[in-house]
């Protein structure tokens, strides 16, 4: 049967760490590891993760004296790593019952497929043990060509591989190598299209893993849609500055991530001036101008025109644009 190791960084987690641990354990694999690295810690992480050390063989601590930053965890474990497949966990995430059966059935019978992930719940409780998804029989995988992953990451101008689901062949990453420190919110984006050089990918709507956002998350310090805009330029030019840079399709895939950027923001920008929020709507539009200076002049409807909740979103943008006459009219009657 397939082996599959899994890396767990932890900084002041420790509330969550073993519910996140518990999840990985209980996995229908094996041949099973766990590394749960601490980022030195000042709560009770180091604690808990060394009782679950000593109640369980298969889990491995190592316990910074200083902390080195999310980064240096995630490539020690790859370091590490030597099963089949391989996982970064953070601690406050958790797997979905038989999420990493799933994944290493649908890569052993798919060679050329070196990462797969799934759906994923988000929860925004601060309840270490929040409310799991039924346990799913089987999955329905779609695969997906290296060019066709690399495509829908730069016509979306966005990530939708979420990282608690996303399961390796540990052999590419290798290959693949290290994620970068110079990104510290779009890191994964950048990994995963490296990953799309090298090979195919499959995706299941089943949900595979439950990922946690509370105020102190990683995601939690870009504050701003504008932040993450930045984050995400900045993880799309470092590929094609790097590892992309020779891909015959390059220039025109750069233009289209850039695009896809300067169109969100425009109509953030628009959302957000209507809302009254003038300066995050000034540094949105911006942006969006730099990336595509044809929205100086024109808006991107196209942009508008490709997305299924259009209507939707224009009926809010109207009603944000009609409140302050309607106050205005209020106060004056």
């Amino acid at each position: 049967m397939a082996s599959v190791d899994v890396v767990v960084p932890s900084y002041q987690y420790g509330r969550y760490l073993r519910g996140c641990v518990t999840s990985v354990l209980t996995q229908d694999i094996a041949d099973l590891r766990v590394l749960i690295i601490d980022n030195a810690s000042t709560d009770d992480s180091v604690e808990v993760a060394r009782r679950l050390a000593a109640e369980d063989r298969r889990v491995e601590v190592l316990a910074r004296p200083r902390n080195l930053g999310p980064h240096a965890s995630f490539n020690d474990g790859i370091d590490w790593a030597r099963a089949d497949y391989f996982l970064i966990l953070c601690a406050d995430d958790l797997l979905a019952p038989g999420a990493l059966a799933r994944a290493a059935a649908v890569m052993e019978r798919h060679p050329g497929v070196h990462l797969s992930y799934g759906g994923v719940v988000i929860d925004s409780a601060t309840d270490p043990r929040p409310s799991r998804p039924a346990p799913a029989t089987a999955a329905g995988w779609r695969i997906l060509s290296g060019s066709a992953l690399l495509e829908r990451f730069c016509r979306t101008g966005r990530n939708h591989v979420p990282g608690p689901t996303a399961v390796v062949r540990t052999s590419i990453q290798k290959q693949v190598g290290h994620y970068r420190r110079t990104l510290p919110q779009t890191d994964d984006l950048e990994v995963w299209m490296r990953f799309a050089l090298r090979g195919d990918a499959a995706e299941t709507d089943v949900i595979q893993g439950i990922a946690r956002v509370h105020p102190l998350s990683q995601s939690a310090s870009s504050r701003t849609v504008h932040d993450w805009n930045v984050e995400f330029l900045a993880a799309f030019e470092t590929f094609f500055a790097d590892d992309g840079a020779a891909l015959p399709q390059a220039g025109r895939l750069r233009r289209l991530a850039r695009r896809a950027l300067a169109e969100r923001a425009y109509w953030c920008a628009a959302s957000h001036l209507a809302r009254g929020d003038a300066a995050l709507a000034r540094d949105l539009l911006r942006f969006s101008v730099r990336l595509a200076p044809s929205t100086a002049v024109l808006p991107p409807l196209t942009a508008l025109l490709r997305r299924p909740d259009t209507l939707e979103r224009l009926g809010r943008l109207s009603a944000d644009l009609a409140a302050p006459l309607r106050r205005r009219f209020d106060g004056s009657a």
